[in-house]
């Protein structure tokens, strides 16, 4: 079954083109032209992906993106022309899986969706998360190969879990501080390094692979 995805949108042209260009791809596309047209939608239908833009009338994307978090994780990318880094930071503190700023490319906006489906259609199994051989344990914080447990520590754990849901992205060490040891953090990155280099110690496969000068990414042809 395709994909079905809903763009909240008020420039109308805007609106029109994501929707040819997404169809097009074969992708099921609604469309609302405000913030509450889009909740009426999201509460009516169920979508796979919400592509939303933040300045709207009557409620804007914010208030659209809190709205669905209290009870749905469907990703959501946000496609807006506030471009100043506060912004984006809030919108990602909200819980947006992706920010993109006008103009912006068409066909990378579709190469974008398609990665967040990839990864939010990875295998999920009870309270498993898998990518090849290796399966993690998300009740546990362990790791399995081949029914074989192998411990890690949360960190460590953390950092093979953002790997696995960001795959095929190449994540940076810089992100990955921030995501595991927090914003507030202000040490070395090469901390990040140390437990990548632990992890590869404790599964043995050669999942992870280093991306140099930028950071780390799972690879199944290693």
């Amino acid at each position: 079954m395709n994909s079905s995805i809903l763009v909240i949108e008020d420039d109308a042209s805007i609106q029109d083109l994501i929707t040819e260009f997404l169809s097009a791809e074969g992708y099921n596309v609604d469309a609302a032209n405000d913030g509450i047209e889009g909740m009426q939608k999201f509460k009516e239908n169920n979508y796979d992906l919400i592509i939303l833009d933040i300045m709207m009338p009557n409620l804007d994307g914010y208030g659209v993106c809190k709205m669905i978090r209290k009870t749905s994780s469907v990703p959501i990318i946000f496609l807006t022309a506030l471009n100043q880094e506060s912004d984006q930071l809030k919108g990602f503190e909200i819980e947006c899986d992706d920010y993109i700023t006008k103009p912006f490319s068409f066909n990378l906006l579709v190469k974008r969706v398609e990665a967040i489906l990839r990864r939010s259609n990875k295998t999920i199994n009870d309270n498993f998360i898998t990518f090849e051989k290796l399966k993690l344990n998300l009740d546990t914080y362990s790791a399995e190969i081949d029914g074989d447990v192998i411990e890690l520590t949360l960190k460590e754990f953390n950092i093979l879990k953002e790997l696995i849901e960001k795959y095929p992205q190449v994540i940076t060490r810089e992100s990955l501080l921030d995501s595991i040891w927090g914003y507030d953090y202000y040490g070395d990155t090469r901390i990040v390094d140390a437990h990548i280099k632990n992890i590869r110690k404790k599964i043995t496969l050669p999942y992870i692979k280093t991306v140099k000068g930028i950071g780390y990414t799972l690879d199944k042809n290693i």
